[in-house]
């Protein structure tokens, strides 16, 4: 699933590490979801989205083909 996270991270300038850290979660686990290569669980979107002041529905971009 692709997201925008990588991209509302940095408009709101915080690092991999702080995010992380407010979704206590691993750098590498922030890493990886923003490169695709991970989904969240629902509760994670959950904290994702309340760390970067955002709807889930923003975070990831739902529909359209499987790559």
């Amino acid at each position: 699933m692709k997201n925008n996270i990588r991209f509302i991270r940095k408009e709101m300038k915080i690092s991999q590490e702080e995010l992380a850290h407010k979704c206590d979660v691993t750098r590498q686990t922030v890493n990886a979801i923003e490169n695709n290569k991970y989904d969240p669980t629902l509760a994670l979107a959950f904290k994702l989205s309340i760390s970067l002041n955002t709807k889930v529905d923003n975070l990831f971009i739902f529909g359209g083909e499987e790559e």
